[in-house]
């Protein structure tokens, strides 16, 4: 056998051999191919010139490593300049071969890392909420509990004197404190540029406690009661690039202030981003001096406390100390109501803002959890994606594993050449994720009602992108790296080499994870849907289709109301209108005070209530179950009730209509009752409501339009009227429809979002299992060929490859299917008014992932199937 001539080592293999360095122990393979070569004999010239040739190559690669004693393996060898260089070349190959594969391992990882990378940058933003402040971790909001109807409910407003009392008797543990009022629309008009924008009463420490950053001016402007301070948006607005200070500004057509400062925009993860202007707190008293006249000035609660903490305070010992503050200056009556003030850190504002029975349990952070939770998973299933096909592969690899072991490669460089592929492909992924995040961020951000932009110049986004795609190689490379890289190499070139039973395990079960996760989001944006159309779908007890809303800064339109409504009833632009306090959707006002026949006379109650104008029943579509509607022709209304059926109930009234109550004293009597109407929250339960006549000015114009006319055509009249009237005054208006749908955003921006996001986990996962299909099409091939030289149809052959995933994706459904029921109906119990999750959700989703699945390996089950047997069985 050793004088048996050899034939020369290919090119490649020199090629090959220059580049990798391997220990000494090539004798003991060299070895073991003799003796496979001498029970080889036999076995056909194939067999013979294939091992003829590795034991030609073994001798040609001996001068290599006779320079090396034994035993003397470094592994600075596996990581020398032209080791890396060899290995990335060899990488690149290997993807150049394999475009398919190489194809759906960037796809699937880009997109995975893109879905990360925009969920990353989403709860950043949302984790760095009002952070921009320089006083965050010191400045906090004033709120109180109070015992209403036997439930405890939190609330932000407060009295009236409560700034003034902090300041007097707290003081020592504040640096500021600042009222300030709700955030409203006021005319603001300079020149001929008159706008409604949203602004705010403070008191005059608030541009310090908030760290404006000042364009032009000073944060001590509100100090002047006849100043106002503009953001740079507005300024430009108003004033282009000239200077805005010292400007006159006339408010709600009846106070003139003087621009004092211009500050920069508040971001828009801020608590203030709304807030385009700032108006001196003490304006406001001047304008409503009956402020300082109330009989009882710590019985309404309508204004907002904010505090910023001296350094090193303690917000809890603080809370402690103010905590009776108000019951230290309420009657006895107000007393059972146990208000107990406490401070809320501006760090809980946004994240920790729900609170039920006095002790809060959660908000938004229940959002950034969901969300990193679904990033995880989509990323996961790239993950996932790569490793399935790379180990699918391996009996492919195997013998190139085989052949670099005998020819003295360890298992240390043979993982870092697996490593090396799997940072390669995750490379290209990261860079393809970037281009992706950069597509998709505007539609993203509309979504999502966000302003996030690619932090391009931050070194931490950077490194947390090339930190993230490091773990991600190490993930998804280390399983194929570990179990490639043990084959024996005797065995693989003896041809005795198999996957094993249970090789296709692992691979089967992560094709399991991934559709379970999939059918999880599924199911998961389904529920969210239905839960929102539900809501939607529920009676709301007034009609809204035709109805519009006006909100109104001034009185022109109140003291020129029967005109303003005479003459658009005359040119038919609207079928009714009438004022209101709040507007239909919600109610702004809520009150105590009521007392009725049998009421405990320690029961503390809070109805929501309303003051509107005669014909405001008739214009909304009240619905009445008893009872009439107010009347110009009954005197008496001015004392009469309207109330909904929850207060009926909660009052425990067998026969309301005509029942006389109180109310602080005063005598009332109930006149009519009405459906429940939604007003706040769609998803809460109705709460005691009444609506009484208004005896001053109402906030909002409510109008029924003319069903006969164009809404186009009546709006426009209605513009013409409002202007005659009320010619300083912009003419605004909302569609009541479009301003109910907006209760719904948040659940639908949920909703969108899933959906998006569940579409990239379905696409990611099909992408892997395409590839395993083509793989295992591929392997199968020569067999398919011989089924059907045999007799077999296209349709067993599509059976016999489909079997295994559909098979799959049951067992995936039966352990997705209860894991989404427990989370999604939690979810579903936060909400008081809530859907169920009915059985065909599941179907439907198990029907339309095995649909998805079956179409997705048709493909190569059929171009398998029907592929010609000749071919596939020439080579035999």
């Amino acid at each position: 056998m050793e004088n048996r001539p050899q034939p020369s080592p290919p090119r490649w293999i020199d090629r090959l051999l220059t580049a990798i360095i391997a220990p000494h122990f090539l004798e003991d393979i060299l070895g073991d191919l003799h003796e496979v070569y001498a029970r080889q004999i036999k076995s056909g010239p194939a067999r013979q010139a294939r091992l003829r040739y590795l034991l030609a190559a073994a001798r040609y690669v001996r001068p290599y490593f006779m320079k090396r004693k034994p035993g003397s393996y470094s592994p600075t060898y596996i990581f020398s300049p032209a080791m890396i260089k060899n290995y990335l070349k060899i990488s690149l190959r290997t993807l150049a071969k394999q475009k398919a594969y190489s194809f759906i391992n960037i796809t699937g990882l880009a997109l995975g890392m893109a879905v990360a990378m925009l969920i990353g940058l989403w709860i950043y933003d949302e984790l760095s909420f009002d952070r921009s402040f320089q006083n965050f971790n010191r400045i906090a909001q004033v709120w109180q509990h109070q015992t209403f109807n036997g439930q405890v409910g939190t609330q932000t407003s407060l009295p009236f004197p409560i700034g003034d009392e902090i300041r007097r008797n707290y003081g020592a543990d504040f640096k500021h404190v600042v009222m300030a009022s709700w955030n409203n629309k006021h005319i603001l008009a300079a020149g001929d540029k008159k706008f409604n924008k949203a602004g705010s009463f403070f008191e005059p420490d608030a541009p310090d406690m908030l760290s404006l950053r000042m364009i032009s001016g000073t944060r001590a402007g509100l100090k002047d009661p006849y100043s106002i301070l503009l953001s740079e948006s507005l300024a430009k607005a108003y004033f282009g690039d000239a200077d805005a200070l010292d400007r006159t500004i006339k408010v709600d057509n009846k106070l003139n202030v003087k621009v004092t400062g211009v500050y920069e925009d508040l971001p828009h993860n801020t608590s203030f981003r709304d807030v385009s202007f700032m108006l001196p707190w003490q304006l406001m008293v001047i304008a409503n001096p009956w402020l300082k006249t109330m009989d009882d000035p710590w019985r309404p609660n309508a204004y907002m406390t904010y505090v910023q903490l001296i350094d090193h305070a303690d917000i809890d010992q603080a809370t402690a100390r103010i905590k009776d503050i108000k019951k230290r200056n309420i009657n006895k009556e107000q007393l059972k109501y146990k208000p107990d003030v406490f401070l809320n850190p501006m760090r809980d504002w946004y994240l920790h803002s729900e609170f039920k029975e006095g002790h809060r349990v959660g908000g938004r952070i229940e959002f950034v959890w969901l969300f990193g939770t679904i990033g995880l998973f989509v990323l996961l299933l790239a993950c996932i994606n790569f490793m399935n096909l790379s180990t699918a592969r391996s009996e492919k690899r195997a013998k190139e594993v085989g052949i670099r072991k005998a020819v003295g490669s360890v298992r240390n460089q043979l993982i870092t050449q697996f490593f090396t592929e799997s940072f390669l492909v995750v490379g290209f992924s990261f860079a393809l994720s970037i281009a992706l995040v950069v597509l998709f961020l505007p539609f993203f951000n509309e979504v999502a009602d966000k302003k996030i932009a690619m932090p391009w110049a931050e070194p931490v986004f950077w490194l947390a992108g090339i930190g993230f795609s490091a773990i991600t190689a190490i993930i998804a490379g280390s399983y194929p790296a570990l179990y490639l890289s043990s084959f024996q190499p005797v065995k693989v070139l003896k041809g005795t080499f198999r996957a094993g039973r249970f090789a296709a395990v692992p691979r089967k079960v992560l094709v399991v994870v991934q559709f379970a996760v999939s059918i999880i989001l599924i199911i998961g944006t389904a529920v969210v849907f239905r839960q929102i159309q539900f809501a939607k779908n529920r009676p709301v007890g007034y009609t809204r289709d035709g109805l519009i809303t006006i909100f109104t800064s001034t009185e022109d339109i109140h003291k020129h109301f029967e005109a303003v409504r005479h003459d658009l009833k005359a040119n038919g632009a609207i079928a009714e209108m009438a004022e209101s306090g709040s507007p239909t959707t919600e109610t702004w006002s809520s009150t105590s005070g009521f007392e009725w026949k049998g009421k405990d006379p320690e029961q503390s109650v809070d109805f929501w209530f309303d003051e509107v104008s005669y014909e405001y029943g008739k214009t909304v579509g009240w619905q009445f179950t008893q009872g009439r509607d107010f009347s110009r022709e009954f005197a008496t209304d001015s004392v009469a009730l309207v109330v909904n059926e929850t207060a009926v109930k909660f009052m425990g009234l067998q026969n309301p209509v005509d029942e006389p109550m109180t109310w602080f004293k005063k005598p009332y009597k109930i006149i009519g009752v009405i459906k429940d109407i939604v007003v706040n929250s769609p998803y809460a339960p109705h709460r005691p409501q009444f609506f009484c006549l208004s005896a001053g000015q109402g906030n909002v114009i409510n109008i029924r339009l003319n069903p006969t006319s164009g809404s186009a055509a009546s709006v426009a009249k209605i513009k013409e009227t409002f202007e005659k009237y009320d010619p300083g005054s912009p003419f605004e208006y909302e569609f009541v429809d479009e301003r109910y749908a907006q209760k719904f955003l948040d659940e639908v921006r949920i909703g969108k979002l899933t959906t998006f996001f569940s579409v990239l986990a379905i696409l990611i996962s099909c992408l892997g299992l395409f590839g395993v299909a083509s793989f295992i099409a591929e392997q199968r091939t020569k067999e398919i060929g011989v089924r059907k030289v045999l007799g077999a149809t296209v349709l067993s052959v599509w059976g016999l490859l489909s079997r295994d995933f559909v098979l799959l994706v049951g067992i995936a459904f039966l352990i997705a299917t209860p894991g989404a029921y427990y989370f999604l109906n939690g979810w579903l119990q936060k909400y008081d008014y809530h859907t169920t999750i009915s059985w065909w959700i599941f179907a439907l989703t198990g029907l339309g992932t095995l649909t998805i699945t079956l179409l997705t390996v048709s493909f190569q089950a059929i171009k398998a199937a029907t592929t010609n047997p000749i071919r596939s069985l020439r080579s035999e």
